[in-house]
């Protein structure tokens, strides 16, 4: 009897699992099913509309490659200048109508920089006539060696024998001057050309100033609202950051350098090198470039050099690192990194790679991109967004 039993409930309970697995892997295939992503026409929208953007940008980038400097200088200025034009707008409330304000503070900035620059020309080209003159009398009498020579602190010896062979009669120095000549040739023709080329892009700059000036009021809460749906509240710290650092840098590294061509001027002026003003200018020039400015001390102490005056000399150097030394380790750190709390080194590597990278531009993007790197790694790490000393 169990083993008839056994015949009919064995199969039976065979079939009763058989059933079971039929009914569950539809179960698993549904399961699998709900988990595959089918792609909606909403997606396929998305992607070609993110594609399409993209494509837009970088067109847009490569037609406006050879503007995108004048673009950018612009923008420093806006920003460098937005206090002082606030000022002026909020005391001559009639000039804010219209395009009278910003075409003054256009042409302002315009004979900042153009009227010094004719200055710097006009010396040049009277210094010119002096420097024909001079190859011509070296050309046909030689350049007899300098008292100075003979009074150098080290190697004397050696640098008299050199010019007495090279430079002090006719046939040795024609040679000299006919290379020095060609060199000074083909650096004026590049010098030329690029000399155009900053000529237009200053143009433009000037263009697009006038205009975001004139606009400000329509730009800027388009670019808050663009900046907050792109980035969010992150976005807006990180153009307070940027700002902070572009009006820090101008004052730590503009003012500051006329400060100290300034002061070079004078020292030149009363030590009696040759056209102390226009040196005074380079100096002011070359001294927004960390350590650009002991060049001109240099060229400074060469023409004391060659007038015999070595003290004079010696003592317009040692003072010009003396003002550099003041500059670039006090007041420009407190301008440029009290702003934004950033630290020195951080200062002076973001100017030194911006200038390798971008040239003149890079004198304030480096500073700015250091700051808005710094905010995000302080808001990463220490989970604020408020400046703090490093």
């Amino acid at each position: 009897m169990s083993a008839m039993a056994g015949v009919f409930i064995i199969p039976a309970f065979a079939g009763m699992m058989g059933r079971r697995r039929r009914v569950g892997r539809p179960r698993k295939v549904v399961h699998e099913s709900a988990m595959t992503i089918e792609p909606t026409p909403e997606t396929g929208k998305k992607i070609a509309k993110a594609a399409l953007v993209g494509a837009l940008l970088l067109l847009g980038l490569w037609i406006l490659h050879e503007f995108i400097a004048a673009l950018v200088w612009a923008a420093i200025l806006w920003v460098a200048t937005g206090p002082a034009y606030a000022r002026i707008r909020h005391r001559h409330p009639r000039l804010e109508r219209g395009a009278v304000l910003p075409s003054l503070f256009t042409l302002a900035f315009a004979l900042v920089v153009i009227v010094p620059l004719a200055i710097g020309i006009g010396e040049a080209a009277l210094e010119a006539g002096n420097a024909a003159a001079w190859l011509a009398g070296a050309r046909a009498h030689g350049v007899p060696v300098p008292d100075w020579v003979q009074h150098l602190p080290v190697g004397a010896r050696q640098a008299a024998s050199w010019w007495q062979e090279h430079l002090a009669s006719p046939d040795s120095s024609t040679s000299e001057i006919a290379r020095l000549t060609a060199l000074a040739t083909a650096h004026s023709r590049t010098l030329g050309g690029e000399l155009v080329h900053r000529a237009m892009i200053f143009g433009f700059t000037l263009l697009a100033l006038f205009f975001i000036l004139k606009d400000q009021e329509i730009l800027l809460p388009q670019i808050k609202i663009a900046g907050e749906k792109l980035l969010g509240s992150t976005g807006e710290r990180v153009a307070d950051q940027v700002v902070l650092s572009i009006r820090g840098t101008v004052n730590g590294l503009v003012f500051v350098g006329f400060g100290e061509g300034a002061i070079m001027a004078l020292l030149y002026w009363i030590a009696g090198v040759p056209h102390p003003f226009l040196l005074g200018l380079l100096t002011a020039v070359a001294a927004m470039i960390p350590f650009g400015a002991v060049v001109m001390f240099a060229i400074a102490s060469f023409l004391l050099l060659v007038q015999s005056e070595v003290g004079w000399a010696i003592g317009v150097f040692a003072a010009g690192l003396a003002v550099v030394g003041v500059a670039d380790h006090f007041i420009r750190p407190a301008l440029i990194g009290g702003a934004t709390r950033l630290p020195f080194l951080w200062v002076l590597l973001g100017i030194l790679g911006g200038v390798g990278t971008f040239g003149l531009l890079g004198l304030f993007v480096g500073p700015a991109v250091m700051a808005a790197l710094l905010l995000l790694w302080r808001e990463l790490v220490l989970g604020r967004s408020e400046p703090v000393v490093a």
